[in-house]
């Protein structure tokens, strides 16, 4: 038991630190609005596991992943919902504050979007499925117990590497703060990201 949940250790944290869009988010998070907010968008994807370790646990994700169509329409919600948001980001105005005093967004807002994102993700969904079941150390066992396990150990290590990325994009975010142009720049990334984000839900 101790050896596989080390190996699925090892595993997630060269998950997490691998270049995704999830990090990637919150690095621009933290960059626009400060460490707290990187941090606040990253307790939302985090915490968007616990569905889907609930969904893999009991049996629902092989459910939902076995209809084409149902896979497909939830890839098609997830993309508009992150297209939306590049949208809702595009109209607004240029000048972005970098200020961790005043966050253009709420940390409800972040947690909430993060949240989301994650949960409307179905290559989460998927990656659930076929990563978590090669770490059951017990197949006689409760398997429900053991996918539980395995979900609060990947979401404590993607929350501690997701965190510190948070906190290296804030302090980077101090040392720029009044650099002329940051704020179009910035704004224009995290369009980016969205729309990047939302095609590669939709196309990978």
């Amino acid at each position: 038991m101790i050896e596989t949940l080390l190996s699925f250790s090892i595993a997630t944290l060269a998950l997490a630190i691998a270049p995704g869009p999830d990090n990637i988010y919150v690095l621009t998070q933290a960059l626009v609005n400060g460490t707290k907010s990187g941090i606040a968008t990253t307790a939302g994807l985090i915490s968007g596991c616990i569905v889907h370790t609930t969904l893999l646990a009991f049996g629902i994700s092989a459910i939902i992943t076995a209809s084409s169509d149902l896979f497909y329409g939830i890839k098609v919600l997830g993309a508009c919902y992150l297209l939306f948001l590049a949208y809702k980001v595009y109209r607004s105005d240029e000048t972005i504050s970098l200020s961790e005093n005043a966050p253009s967004k709420s940390y409800l807002q972040l947690y909430k979007t993060g949240f989301i994102m994650n949960l409307v993700n179905p290559k989460v969904m998927i990656f659930f499925l076929a990563f978590f079941p090669g770490f059951l150390w017990d197949n006689n066992g409760n398997t429900i117990v053991q996918f539980y396990v395995l979900g609060v150990l990947f979401m404590i290590i993607s929350f501690l590497v997701f965190s510190a990325i948070a906190l290296l994009a804030g302090r980077i975010s101090n040392f720029i703060l009044k650099r002329k142009g940051v704020g179009t720049f910035l704004k224009w990334l995290q369009i980016v990201v969205f729309v990047g984000i939302g095609l590669y839900i939709i196309l990978a």
